[in-house]
């Protein structure tokens, strides 16, 4: 591979680290803006009705909890800012750049097209930094990162790109993040089960007892449920466990038909479909996100 192309591979891998980083940060940031302003909405439904059954025995008790529930949903479209469409389309375009490099590193290193030929590093580094050109407006989310210390992926044939690169992202990332998504989805599915069965339970007494206090509770219940529910709509677990399934079975479909055919057509063409794949993967939940 020579000294020039190890060292714009790494330069290129090291930048590949410093996006990633700063689209896990972005993540983050709005997954916990997300759970901010579920918890805001939540404590606010349950301390406004506290406050009004407590305000008749306690004035002082009533007026905390009343205080309580106003600040938390004041606060809660604040929270939710921080989540809005321009943080979630600054993450998934960092997100895309840093898998855009990452395909080129992968590529590079299998030695396939485009980079069979002695000119394979120049090459390399004009296509990174015509990735990089079109993400300058995002280089601001990168400042605080640095590059992790990693080697370049072991990878220097197709054998060696199957074994690291496809088989690593099947066992490796998305069979494992399906798996997460799918207890996710259960996790919302049992705490939506159980909301519902309280409100059951809640209206069954409002009625048969006449107690006004579980109709106010039944009201807040609901509330609660649809915060819930809107929550999970918007981390869209069911849907990315579908995607991640989908995508490890494509890549393992791939692998098993890939020695039908030989030779470095084969091989170009080959490389190619995984790197689509996973490519069409990460622009479908992308295009999902920025749809609503």
């Amino acid at each position: 591979m020579g000294v020039s192309g190890e060292s714009t591979a790494q330069w290129l891998w090291d930048r590949q680290s410093v996006w990633s980083q700063a689209a896990d940060h972005a993540k983050r940031a709005i997954g916990r803006a997300r759970t901010a302003g579920l918890v805001l909405g939540v404590l606010g439904a349950c301390a406004g009705t506290a406050a009004a059954q407590v305000m008749a025995w306690n004035d002082g008790v009533g007026k905390a909890l009343a205080f309580l529930a106003a600040v938390a949903v004041g606060l809660a479209p604040l929270a939710a800012r921080a989540a809005g469409p321009r943080q979630v389309r600054d993450w998934t375009r960092l997100r895309s750049l840093s898998e855009e490099l990452k395909s080129e590193v992968y590529t590079y290193l299998a030695r396939v097209a485009p980079y069979r030929e002695a000119d394979a590093s120049e090459v390399l580094l004009d296509r990174a930094e015509r990735v990089l050109e079109d993400a300058s407006d995002l280089v601001g989310h990168t400042i605080a990162h640095t590059p992790r210390r990693r080697d370049l992926p072991s990878v220097t044939d197709l054998g060696s790109y199957v074994d690291v690169r496809v088989a690593g992202q099947i066992e490796g990332y998305y069979r494992p993040r399906a798996a997460h998504m799918g207890r996710r989805t259960g996790q919302v599915r049992r705490a939506e089960l159980a909301l519902a069965g309280a409100a059951a339970v809640l209206g069954a007494v409002s009625v048969v007892f006449g107690a006004e206090w579980a109709t106010a509770w039944v009201a807040m219940v609901t509330t609660v449920a649809a915060a819930v529910t809107a929550h999970a709509a918007a981390a869209r677990y069911a849907y990315q466990e579908l995607e991640f399934s989908r995508t490890a079975a494509e890549l393992e479909r791939l692998t098993v038909h890939r020695g039908r055919a030989a030779g470095p057509a084969a091989d170009d063409a080959f490389v190619g479909r995984c790197e689509r794949v996973i490519s069409a993967q990460n622009e479908g939940w992308m295009a999902k996100w920025l749809s609503e």
